[in-house]
């Protein structure tokens, strides 16, 4: 794939995103949808598939533009850090840290007990490991999607205010409920015990991530301040957002543990500690949104690139998959709808959060991946949960904005573009 290739592929998929979110916007599609939509029609299955160069997006092309996937997502982590105001902390920490944990918690019983219960009805179509496995992966929610419905309806108000700090730290339970589940599910396949590292690893990767985006939180907010040009300023969160992508990909073997970095915990991170240590970190944020906004589409319709539409081929994993979508998505409305009464939210809270944690990508993919090193099974799981991002990443934006919609927190208004003209 040549550089010319590269850009013209890249142009491709910027116009036809652009262009259905124009579309979106006429039947009241949230644009991330569009995006989606778009990626799968440039992708290896549709456009992509006539082999043209510049025309599509083919498989190999999708592994190769991965790169700006990870860059996108380090701006969409580094921007949920500014959720994480002390002052802010303060009004929905407690609250929003006790719904993080036990929706997560209630997702994965509701999911293990489904997939189980199909395990005894069809053991031929899936064992006892990778429901379990399955378990654990559907605690995880993608921030991604969340936040660009967000961002583009510019929603405000007190469901918008928990939902955020609630998804940041999804991602953070999610790992440590699958680092136990995992472990449990490969003890039981192996006559040798190693619930040790397979347990330690993940809650490694937590920790030192924590404590990378913090150590680089740090220096940012002293090298920002050499910097008075907002066009230097600008370049420097680039920067710091770059180098903690990059170093978070960095992975090491020490006698025989093997240590890697979450991006999205370490640009979180990252944005937390700046935020709360610089004095303009607001206007600094605003302006990085800006800039990454090209990168976020192609982020979006690369991922709809990435959808693996093969799967609906395979009837076991068809039901299965719609076992697991429909458990998960019970899960997160119970889970999220008791919890958030137990604490005392407003009914907008307890009625509509569930909803909005539905849609689920890169972070459950993640797991699905380090699953496979169980064998055919982890192959299973994997297909599972392609199945199940297909559906969510198509729904779950749309899902979101109706939540936000009912809530109060996004309001249908007349509203003016860059032109002055009415939307």
């Amino acid at each position: 794939m040549g550089n010319e290739t590269i850009l013209i592929s890249l142009s491709i998929a910027l116009i036809v995103g652009l262009l259905l979110s124009r579309l979106a916007k006429l039947i009241k599609l949230p644009a991330v949808t569009a995006y989606l939509v778009a990626g799968v029609l440039i992708g290896p299955y549709v456009l992509g598939s006539f082999g043209i160069k510049g025309l599509g997006i083919v498989s190999e092309e999708v592994e190769l533009l991965k790169i700006i996937s990870e860059l996108a997502l380090g701006f969409i982590a580094f921007s949920m850090g500014n959720e994480f105001r002390i002052s802010q902390l303060k009004q929905n920490g407690k609250k929003a840290t006790i719904i993080g944990i036990f929706q997560g918690v209630i997702t994965c019983v509701f999911v293990d007990v489904a997939l189980i219960s199909l395990h005894l009805i069809r053991p031929d179509i899936l064992s006892i490991e990778a429901a379990i496995i399955l378990g654990s992966i559907a605690t995880a929610t993608a921030p991604a999607a969340t936040l660009m419905v967000i961002k583009q309806y510019k929603a405000k108000g007190k469901l918008t205010d928990i939902l955020l700090p609630v998804v940041a730290l999804d991602d953070a339970v999610g790992l440590i409920i699958f680092a136990i589940s995992f472990g449990i599910a490969k003890s039981m396949g192996s006559n040798q015990v190693v619930i040790l590292n397979i347990i330690l690893e993940p809650l490694l990767e937590i920790i030192l991530s924590i404590l990378l985006g913090s150590i680089l939180g740090l220096i940012f907010n002293e090298f920002e301040k050499h910097f008075q040009s907002r066009s230097k300023r600008m370049s420097v969160v680039v920067t710091f957002v770059m180098l903690a992508v990059g170093l978070s990909m960095l992975k090491f073997d020490i006698k025989g543990i093997h240590i890697g970095f979450s991006s999205l915990l370490t640009c979180m991170m990252l944005g937390t500690v700046f935020c709360n240590k610089c004095e303009v970190s607001d206007e600094l944020m605003s302006r990085a949104d800006r800039w990454t906004a090209p990168v976020l589409v192609l982020f979006f319709v690369i991922s709809g690139a990435e959808l693996e539409l093969s799967i609906f081929k395979s009837l076991p994993i068809v039901i299965v998959g719609i076992v697991y979508i429909l458990s998960r998505t019970i899960g997160k409305l119970f889970g999220a709808g008791l919890t958030s009464k137990l604490v005392h939210c407003d009914s907008e809270i307890v009625k509509y959060l569930g909803i909005t944690l539905l849609p689920q990508a890169g972070v459950a993919l993640g797991m699905a991946l380090k699953a496979t090193e169980i064998g055919p099974q982890g192959n299973i799981v994997r297909n599972i949960t392609l199945f199940a991002v297909l559906v969510y990443e198509l729904i779950g934006p749309f899902l979101t904005k109706i939540a936000l919609t009912k809530s109060g927190d996004i309001t249908e208004g007349e509203e003016t573009n860059a032109r002055g003209e009415l939307n």
